[in-house]
């Protein structure tokens, strides 16, 4: 052939395209603009474009798909302490009665209690599976550092309850803009350590989804620090591994997940109010940055229109090239952990069994 192929993307077209030039068909004026435009390296060009909800999905999953940007909106960013204990509250008080139907319906019990220190929920499913009876899961709430306190954090905990088989503790730890870093943080390793006191860590696993998520990988590098035994597994789902608006998906899945929407609102503001003037890339308020080396096995949950995405997809590289074992999971169209948000679609029932069948592989019996 005349012309060398010498990058991959053109390597298949070199081998099959016969000795000529090529004619593109149907080129309109705006494939050719954007051809024009990302005919150099550097920064994606994209059309403006629709995204029709997957129609290989069930319809709970569809629903949450093609549901609306949610409401408070993504970028009303309280502009005082008292307004942003006024959103948190109503938040907090309007999941508590789907909360209350979903035990009934999962038949999962809850009765509050005290951990190191800290106050919490046990959540205990109808039966335990012989297997489960000696194990434990501290679940760590997610809601972005400032949503989720008491009874309205418990969604997670009342699933691995339900669907995992397991006894679940779940804490409610500190939160701005009362409590700042690393007031969140102290609370959940005195819950670690009161829970190493309650049972053996081969029998336990700390669960979290979101903040929960970023905050599980947080508590294990603590956890290193200090000298503290780990738990046998750990289940981060869509963690919020990074503060930072590093990462692909930031971008290419900005205006399409429908819960987060974009780092530039509510996200970002959190961020902030809760890192009360510390590095964001502090490993403590970002674990990406920290090692992760002598991590327990671990599984990761995401979905394929998550902002987080890339928070999760960095995360299992870095586990993998720390030698830890590390299963990632990726749910077709899901939005930031809306694989819990139905506690009677299908989706939740299997991302949640997923969870516990990757537990059950490490947790000692």
């Amino acid at each position: 052939m005349a012309l060398t192929c010498r990058i991959a993307v053109l390597a298949l077209s070199c081998l099959f395209a016969p000795p000529m030039l090529v004619q593109a068909q149907d080129v309109t004026a705006a494939d050719a603009a954007l051809n024009a435009a990302n005919a150099k390296a550097g920064p994606r060009v994209t059309p403006a474009k629709t995204i029709p909800v997957p129609t290989n999905l069930g319809p709970a999953a569809a629903a949450l798909i093609a549901a609306p940007y949610g409401q408070p909106a993504w970028n009303a960013v309280p502009a005082t302490p008292d307004a942003w204990r006024a959103r948190v509250k109503m938040l907090a008080d309007a999941a508590l009665p789907d909360l209350a139907k979903a035990r009934e319906m999962l038949g999962v019990t809850i009765e509050p209690t005290v951990i190191g220190g800290v106050k919490g929920f046990i959540l205990t499913p109808k039966t335990i599976p012989e297997a489960h009876r000696n194990q434990l899961i501290i679940n760590v709430h997610g809601g972005g550092y400032v949503d989720g306190p008491g009874e309205s954090g418990t969604l997670e905990a009342m699933l691995m309850a339900a669907y995992g088989g397991y006894k679940v503790i779940e804490f409610d730890y500190r939160m701005p803009p009362d409590a700042p870093y690393p007031a969140a943080m102290d609370d959940a390793m005195a819950v670690w350590k009161a829970a190493l006191a309650m049972n053996d860590p081969s029998r336990m696993a700390i669960v979290g989804s979101s903040t929960g998520g970023g905050m599980t990988l947080a508590m294990i590098l603590r956890a290193k620090a200090e000298g503290l035994r780990l738990p046998a597994a750990i289940a981060a789902g869509t963690p919020w591994a990074d503060l930072t608006e590093t990462g692909d998906s930031y971008k290419t899945n900005e205006w399409v997940d429908n819960v987060l929407v974009r780092y530039r609102g509510y996200l970002a503001e959190a961020a902030l109010l809760y890192a009360n003037g510390h590095d964001l890339k502090d490993p403590q308020l970002s674990p990406i940055y920290g090692d992760f080396h002598g991590f327990p096995p671990t599984i990761l949950t995401t979905g394929t229109r998550d902002l987080f995405l890339s928070n999760t997809v960095r995360t299992h590289r870095k586990l993998r090239q720390a030698g830890v074992p590390a299963v990632l999971q990726v749910f077709e169209g899901m939005s930031h952990a809306q694989y819990l948000f139905d506690p009677a679609a299908p989706e939740t029932k299997e991302a949640i069994t997923e969870i516990a069948a990757f537990l059950d592989q490490y947790l000692a019996k």
